[in-house]
């Protein structure tokens, strides 16, 4: 795909993000890698609903502005996923409300932020681990990040929202969009002891589909 139909595909899924009420203002941000190990990012204070293709910021491998607009903030955050997981080729990261308070919650485990709830829920994002509160912005989510050990696709960021990677824009996007509709189930079934997937089918769907999850067992 070409830069120019690469800038397109930001602005038409950051359009849709953004009409569907996941990211509201001027918040969330969006990134792909480039072939040439440079990436696009969205700008700082721009809101996603409304991005203009020539002013995304365009950034060399060492994370240097090349063109566009300043980027967003939370470059750190963008290069270490992209440095910690090798297949990872867009990032996305969202204020989406239902996440959002799923990360607020004080029984989330930092492992597992939800429970094996749906079959898509594994098979778009694995397991979502939950990383401390910092500062947007903070290069040292950064390091929280690189943490992980590139083990995760999906993670929260504590009173602040989801990021999750892929390996393509659209990937990530889905992937994103089902963490949300989790982290909305969760929240609709908390304290109704709702049944979830069992090991036998979590492992199931890990054979059928090549998932490759964290190990952890939920209580």
């Amino acid at each position: 795909m070409s830069e120019t139909a690469i800038r397109e595909e930001i602005c038409r899924f950051g359009r849709s993000l953004f009409e569907r009420g996941l990211t509201p203002g001027s918040s969330g941000n969006i990134s792909v890698r480039l072939d040439d190990g440079g990436w696009l990012v969205t700008p700082t204070n721009a809101s996603l609903g409304f991005l203009d293709p020539a002013r995304i910021s365009r950034l060399d491998a060492s994370g240097r502005l090349v063109s566009g607009d300043a980027p967003t903030k939370e470059v750190p955050l963008h290069t270490a996923l992209y440095q910690s997981r090798s297949t990872a080729r867009a990032v996305v990261h969202l204020h989406s409300t239902h996440s959002v308070a799923l990360s607020m919650l004080p029984e989330i485990d930092p492992r597992a932020a939800l429970p094996p709830m749906t079959p898509y829920y594994l098979m778009k994002c694995g397991q979502t681990a939950l990383v401390p509160y910092f500062r947007p912005g903070d290069p040292a989510v950064a390091d929280a990040i690189k943490g992980l050990a590139g083990q995760y696709s999906s993670v929260l960021l504590a009173n602040h929202g989801p990021v999750v990677s892929g390996d393509t824009l659209e990937a990530a996007v889905f992937a994103i969009e089902e963490l949300e509709e989790t982290a909305k189930l969760y929240l609709l079934l908390r304290g109704l002891n709702p049944r979830y997937l069992s090991p036998q089918q979590v492992a199931d769907l890990s054979k059928t589909f090549g998932l490759r999850l964290p190990e952890h067992e939920h209580p």
